[in-house]
């Protein structure tokens, strides 16, 4: 009896160590992104009062990219990334200057008109901030690694309003098919006092209840999976559109100066000749699909490129709230071209079944429907995420997740490595190609007809 109360105890401290350290991580998660919201909010506000403001973008982008390149390096790009690849690489380790640098940066960013996301930042100033607690409580690395992680989770919990799909997210998006369930606990806390917090710093979260039937049927779960191979392969586009898009501004930009006022003067044209809806963060056009509303064919295709020149010119900014507005358009564009009358509903499906596609993520986000939309969504949202998630391949916005599992027999990498590392070294084990399987398979046939024409007497 005595080694079973020790071993109670034990577990006890734990989860009261743990609770108390998490929720101070959540405290300054969500605190620093109340902040960063509330700044934002005042910054685009103030941009948006200026007349033509977008014409500046080649000056917006040459700043950001200017701050980041001589102040934080770290804090390039969408954010999640570096940290994911902090924790792998650093057991979580990440300079205080990253915080706001980042947060800085990217207000400049999106005020401007750039094409990014908002929840790269509060996932690095979560985790930011608690890596800065692990060196002022003197912590060993294993503890600090997942305090790292539940700054993560933290980060996006209070910036989309979803504690629990935030918290998972955190732990979800590290390995591909893998959950560290050892920091399940701390993230939930995490998540959980951050949402708590932004909420009572005036921090307010849009919810759009989205009428579905509960039953699904057999149509009905023929169409989600056909929405979950639409929405994987337009994440695997919206992915690639990254690469292609900064290698070649890398390319014919000699120096990061050019490199940024050719993507500022890009995104000018963009705006001018295509539309202005697809500078900035979205919102309004997220919100407009959600509500039912048609959107354009092409806002899957602009809203890729003008995030994809953003990011790959130097702005500074997330990638998910762009992949929220391509998912949207993209459950949008099914249902306009199946004449589905419920278009709200699909279009909410699309935005988190590329969600899942894109980051590798597809529980978390299949929880996130039901915590934005109402959980009748969730049976629907469940099957279209995961056959995204399946889609997409060994890609990712986020190179430096880990491969955690196989996707499927016939294609398998070397697990553990980093998926920017496999994208263009994915081993096919049995058949070589399916083109081969088929040749192969035409052949027996051919051989097993032969066979049975000679036992049957038949001259051959």
């Amino acid at each position: 009896m005595k080694p079973r109360i020790s071993e109670q105890l034990t577990l006890f401290a734990s989860i009261v160590k743990w609770s108390a350290y998490a929720s101070v991580v959540g405290i300054l998660a969500g605190g620093g992104t109340a902040l960063f919201l509330k700044m934002l909010s005042t910054g685009t506000g103030a941009a948006a009062s200026v007349p033509h403001y977008q014409l500046f973008l080649p000056l917006v982008l040459l700043v950001s990219s200017a701050l980041v390149r001589y102040l934080a390096p770290d804090a390039a790009g969408h954010g999640t990334e570096k940290v994911i690849e902090a924790v792998h690489q650093r057991m979580g380790r990440i300079a205080f200057r990253v915080v706001p640098v980042k947060l800085f940066a990217t207000i400049i960013t999106l005020a401007g008109g750039g094409s990014a996301g908002k929840e790269g930042p509060c996932a690095q100033i979560g985790a930011g901030l608690a890596s800065v607690f692990a060196s002022v409580a003197r912590m060993p690395e294993s503890d600090r690694k997942k305090l790292v992680i539940c700054g993560i989770s933290a980060g996006f919990a209070t910036v989309f309003g979803t504690p629990v799909a935030g918290a998972l997210f955190g732990i979800e998006v590290l390995v591909l098919g893998q959950m560290m369930y050892e920091v399940m606990f701390p993230s939930f806390v995490a998540g959980i006092v951050g949402y708590h917090v932004a909420i009572l710093l005036g921090v307010t979260y849009p919810y759009e209840s989205i009428a579905i039937a509960s039953e699904m049927t057999s149509w009905g779960f023929l169409e989600m999976l056909l929405l979950g191979v639409w929405c994987g392969l337009v994440a695997l586009f919206f992915i690639q559109l990254l690469h292609v898009v900064h290698s070649q501004l890398e390319r014919i930009s000699r120096h990061w100066i050019t490199g940024a006022l050719i993507g500022g003067i890009l995104l000018v044209i963009i705006g001018f000749f295509v539309s202005q809806d697809y500078l900035g963060l979205g919102l309004s056009t997220i919100e407009a699909g959600l509500r039912g509303e048609h959107l354009p064919a092409g806002a899957v295709f602009w809203k890729s490129v003008t995030t994809a020149i953003t990011l790959g010119c130097g702005g500074s900014g997330g990638v998910l709230t762009p992949v929220f507005f391509v998912g949207t358009a993209a459950g949008n564009l099914f249902a306009t071209v199946f004449n589905e009358p419920n278009v709200a509903a699909f279009s909410a499906i699309g935005m988190v079944a590329v969600l899942a596609a894109a980051a590798n993520t597809p529980i978390s986000a299949s929880i996130m429907a039901m915590e934005l939309f109402g959980s009748a969504i969730g049976t629907h949202a469940a099957v279209a995420c995961m056959t995204s998630f399946l889609i997409v391949g060994y890609h990712s916005v986020y190179p430096s997740q880990l491969l955690g599992i196989q996707k499927s027999d016939s294609l398998l990498a070397p697990e553990g490595s980093q998926l920017g590392d496999i994208e263009r070294s994915v081993l096919v084990p049995r058949e070589k190609s399916l083109f081969q399987f088929m040749v192969k398979f035409r052949g027996k046939q051919d051989v097993d007809k032969e066979t049975e024409k000679k036992d049957s007497g038949v001259d051959v």
